[in-house]
């Protein structure tokens, strides 16, 4: 995984309050180096929207459905959670939390802070994703903040598509194309399912676990930023490889990778209750 950060002094300085899951940091300073080699971000993507966590990156986002009256949604990793790593087959829904996001604005500066009502939804399995409902409704944030929440794309990406990587962790952007589709990603004791496989551009590190992927065309969220292979290994935590139909392994030194969260648009219903029977939902049930 793009490893999720720790340290209480770290946290408590770049966003306040919060508790991460136990996973090695990246220092500070290797990993703002590391950020700055990106290329630069497409000029219509921005930060808006985009929220800062105790140990990952995220985002308020939308299905086109969704109405200004209902609880905004905050989009990470399922290995961000506060919980901890999900465990293959584990399936986390409606679990109160009073997790809180800091969000940006345009420029990338905080302009407040939101409030998880519940984790709507969690999971480390076919996908690497976590739903926070929050206090707020999506007009409440607009009228308060001036910021409209990312809206999900509802359909399946492309490859050759320009996309932007954009954390709030680190107030970073990182620009390049999905270079294609993997089969099955394997990482550790996990296993994902049509993953979007970066470009070489896109050098993401810990603390962008949980970015929206930006279409830079469309401004809608394709995918959400999950995962690299660090050094080479075979299928090992944070060495993902990728499975293909007939069981060949590739390893990509170096590639990072996301899940797409098309197929989680339908499971959101009015509300923004996490219907996991609606038709033409493709989240994994507990």
């Amino acid at each position: 995984m793009n490893k999720p950060l720790v340290g209480a002094f770290l946290a408590a300085l770049l966003l306040g309050a919060g508790v991460a899951p136990v996973v090695a940091a990246e220092p500070a300073q290797q990993a703002q180096e590391s950020a700055s080699k990106a290329g630069p971000a497409a000029k219509a993507v921005t930060f808006a929207g985009t929220v800062a966590l105790s140990n990952c990156s995220g985002s308020v986002v939308r299905s086109p459905d969704s109405a200004p009256t209902d609880p905004a949604l905050v989009l990470s990793n399922g290995h961000c959670l506060e919980s901890g790593f999900p465990g293959p087959g584990e399936v986390v829904v409606d679990q109160p939390s009073s997790r809180t996001f800091t969000l940006l604005n345009a420029s990338g500066d905080g302009v407040g802070t939101l409030k998880a009502s519940k984790i709507a939804y969690g999971t480390m399995t076919d996908t690497d994703l976590s739903l926070y409902e929050t206090t707020s409704t999506y007009q409440q944030i607009e009228d308060s903040y001036g910021i409209r929440a990312l809206e999900l794309e509802t359909a399946h990406p492309t490859a050759g598509t320009a996309i932007t990587v954009a954390s709030g962790y680190w107030k970073r952007t990182y620009s390049c194309d999905i270079d294609g589709f993997v089969h099955q990603l394997k990482e550790g004791r996990w296993t994902w399912k049509d993953s979007v496989r970066y470009t070489p551009e896109c050098q993401t590190i810990g603390g962008t676990s949980g970015s929206p992927v930006i279409d830079d065309a469309t401004g809608k969220v394709v995918a959400v930023n999950n995962t690299g292979n660090e050094s080479g290994q075979e299928c090992t935590d944070n060495n993902p490889c990728e499975v293909d139909e007939n069981g060949e392994v590739t390893v990509r030194e170096g590639i990072n990778y996301a899940q797409q969260t098309y197929n989680m648009v339908p499971c959101i219903g009015a509300g923004s209750k996490i219907d996991l029977d609606r038709e033409g939902c493709g989240l994994p049930k507990p």
